[in-house]
């Protein structure tokens, strides 16, 4: 089997995931349509270059030496840049969105000033959260379509437990994005707690002593958190306004 046709079935398979997840949306009749599907996805694959960027850079600002270096290796140089760099792509996002695409992050009449305590409209913060979700397994797919071309001994370990885990960390971070600009200290606390999810399945996966499933029990279990969240739907409008599928 030619190289290209490897690359196209590793794809295919780091896909898997996102296939289950546009057609639960299509089925639970959520108002998310392909294109709006398509660009978070691809919003969430271009979050693996800046990721890398920082991790390259990462030992000239953090330099990892003596007992600590093993933890801030994995929540700071891995965890949390990958978290920031999906965060930074969904306010690109969210910007070019508002400016060049006629929508808006969130309607008019939730858009408060900074630091009101008016409560942002659950239904923004529900398609926050599933841009955040789309996000994150597009960027499992390209990370896991760079792991498994060097080693494809690890593709099916990655769709079981860093597809979903991405897709957890991501529907968290996409709610902290719509929720920064009028609830920073919720949004803080929802950033953060995907940084310290990532940081710990990162952790069970190389420490020695740890049993696999540990690792497969925290990525489901934030996976299936994040897709409780969303069931019921949300009102139409808001985020990517536009006629629903």
């Amino acid at each position: 089997m030619s190289g290209l046709w490897v690359l196209f079935l590793l794809i295919f398979v780091s896909s898997i995931p996102v296939i289950a997840v546009y057609i639960w949306f299509r089925v639970a009749r959520y108002p998310f349509s392909l294109i709006r599907f398509l660009v978070s996805l691809l919003a969430g694959a271009a979050a693996l270059f800046p990721a890398l960027f920082l991790q390259n850079f990462f030992p000239s600002f953090f330099p990892a030496v003596g007992k600590w270096a093993l933890l801030s290796q994995i929540f700071i140089r891995v965890a949390l840049t990958e978290e920031l760099s999906r965060l930074l792509m969904l306010f690109i996002l969210f910007w070019i969105n508002s400016r060049f695409l006629s929508g808006a992050v969130a309607p008019r009449d939730e858009a408060p000033v900074a630091g009101s305590t008016q409560p942002l409209s659950y239904s923004i913060v529900k398609q926050g959260t599933a841009i955040g979700m789309v996000a994150g397994l597009g960027f499992a797919i390209l990370e896991g379509a760079v792991y498994a071309a060097s080693d494809t001994g690890v593709l099916l370990l990655r769709v079981f437990t860093a597809a979903p885990l991405h897709g957890a960390c991501g529907s968290r971070v996409g709610a902290a994005a719509v929720m920064f600009r009028s609830h920073p200290l919720q949004a803080l606390f929802r950033f953060l707690t995907a940084v310290v999810i990532h940081g710990i399945y990162n952790f069970m996966i190389i420490m020695p002593g740890f049993p696999s499933i540990a690792a497969v029990l925290i990525a489901l279990s934030a996976f299936a958190s994040s897709i409780l969240s969303l069931r019921g739907g949300w009102e139409y409008g808001g985020i990517f306004s536009g006629p629903a599928p």
